[in-house]
């Protein structure tokens, strides 16, 4: 069971790595077509379209990427002061009230949106048209990499209100290293716990 959670979080994992280089393409071509209509006096109709599907992608890919880390914002005023399996019981709660009905709704719309799309051949209306539905096929396969990501949370829930633990999850970088605060915190409450065992006057462990 843990192999296979753990093989969803690497899943979610790759795609939210893959697809943060889009923030990479988005920069290149915002800072392209500023040089291309300021400095050569030759915009282009269709590329503030292409940013804004562009930021549209990388916002719904980001979601199971997102879910993986347990990186949502929560209200955890008093949830952080609950055991494991009170937290597990609240999150599966929420999960089959909230988060199923709202997943499953986004995603049976999403493939009905882009199926119409691809249909009609649907295209923005400016001079330089670019076709829409590419962009529309990613609400629902984001919505299905988020329900696959909400089922595995689900399960992780089912193991901790049996376990009394949260089972473990796939790991990536932090935008801090929060061990190494939380070191430094320590230190500057007791400094003696940071000084060295000669420091201390004690000898080597």
């Amino acid at each position: 069971m843990q192999k296979l959670l753990l093989a969803v979080d690497r899943l979610s994992t790759w795609l939210g790595q893959l697809f943060a280089w889009g923030i990479v393409l988005l920069t290149f071509g915002i800072s392209a077509e500023v040089f291309s209509r300021y400095v050569l006096g030759k915009p282009h109709s269709w590329m503030l379209d292409v940013q804004i599907m562009l930021y549209g992608i990388l916002f719904m890919m980001a979601g199971a990427y997102t879910l993986s880390k347990n990186g949502h914002v929560r209200g955890d005023v008093l949830y952080g002061f609950f055991r494991p399996r009170t937290q597990a019981t609240l999150d599966l709660t929420l999960y089959v009230i909230f988060f199923l009905p709202g997943v499953v709704a986004l995603t049976w719309a999403g493939w009905n949106f882009f199926t119409e799309s691809l249909a009609i051949r649907e295209q923005t209306f400016n001079a330089d048209p670019i076709p829409v539905y590419p962009f529309k096929f990613f609400i629902p396969f984001a919505g299905a990499i988020l329900l696959l990501q909400g089922v595995v949370e689900i399960a992780r829930c089912v193991v901790c209100i049996r376990e009394g633990a949260w089972p473990s999850r796939e790991q990536d970088v932090e935008e801090v290293d929060v061990d190494k605060l939380k070191a430094m915190v320590h230190a500057d409450e007791h400094p003696e716990l940071a000084a060295t065992p000669a420091e201390r006057g004690g000898g080597p462990l």
